[in-house]
């Protein structure tokens, strides 16, 4: 379901440009939504390494929001005009909206780590740190290929 709702949002992605003014608030908004999934995975991955004393609460709270955030339509986030090629204030690659197809790909593989998260965050460290690596690297995955270094 999470997945059908993430290829919706992405097929739904508008192609027309926005007006330089709105360019960087739209980025700006994109980040945004970036940094609350970045401030999840770090309670996780803090846990994970023992920089934070793993709290089973903490550590599912931590995964439910970022399956709550699969839930959100990014459309309005992802408009062409707002990559690096058309502000420094971004790293995002223009090759997202020529790539729809891998876009969904590694869209697909974060919700499927994310939801696999949400079931064992809570049930102990060994648990939460087992489906981390997964989860991480469906975020690199979209970072190695979509972002700029």
């Amino acid at each position: 379901m999470r997945f059908a709702i993430l290829a919706a949002t992405i097929l739904a992605i508008p192609t027309t440009s926005l007006a330089a003014d709105m360019v960087e608030d739209t980025i700006a908004a994109r980040q945004g939504y970036y940094k609350l999934l970045g401030a999840n995975m770090g309670v996780l991955a803090g846990m994970a390494k023992g920089e934070i004393d793993y709290d089973s609460s903490s550590a599912q709270t931590a995964a439910d929001n970022m399956v709550t955030l699969t839930s959100y339509n990014l459309g309005h986030l992802y408009v062409p005009g707002t990559s690096a090629d058309d502000s420094d204030k971004t790293r995002a690659l223009a090759k997202i909206w020529e790539d729809f197809p891998g876009v969904q790909e590694k869209g697909a593989a974060y919700v499927k780590a994310a939801m696999a998260m949400q079931e064992v965050a809570g049930a102990g460290k060994g648990e939460m740190a087992g489906a981390l690596g997964a989860l991480g690297g469906s975020c690199k995955g979209c970072h190695d290929a979509y972002r700029a270094k």
